[in-house]
């Protein structure tokens, strides 16, 4: 099933004739597949960023050693990886917006339970 999201100006024109060529885009996701992740690293070198996502399967309180299961790697340019950083923070502020903050510490393992 292909995706169409309304139409995007052509990027790098400017003026004229020009500015008013549009480009339609069509997201294919014939080949997409759905991963959860509650866990994310991101390590990156001049030409690109790697996020690395997982799962973190602690459930016991107090554990000295934790395995977190790698499931998925994205490489991104470092252009592609300032994108996504502008969308994330986009989504993230809009989601704030309608449901509250989203705390970004994470909850402590070895605390004890709330009661």
């Amino acid at each position: 099933m292909a995706i169409e999201r309304g139409r995007e100006p052509a990027a790098g024109r400017s003026g004229g004739a020009a500015a008013q060529t549009q480009l339609t885009i069509k997201w294919d996701d014939a080949n997409m597949k759905s991963s959860y992740a509650n866990v994310c690293n991101v390590a990156s070198t001049r030409e690109e960023v790697v996020l690395l996502f997982g799962i973190n399967q602690a459930w016991h309180a107090g554990q000295k050693e934790v395995t977190v299961q790698l499931t998925d790697r994205l490489i991104l340019s470092p252009f592609a990886a300032k994108r996504l950083s502008l969308l994330l923070t986009n989504v993230l502020r809009e989601h704030e917006t309608r449901f509250g903050p989203v705390p970004v510490e994470a909850a402590r393992t070895d605390a004890p339970p709330a009661s």
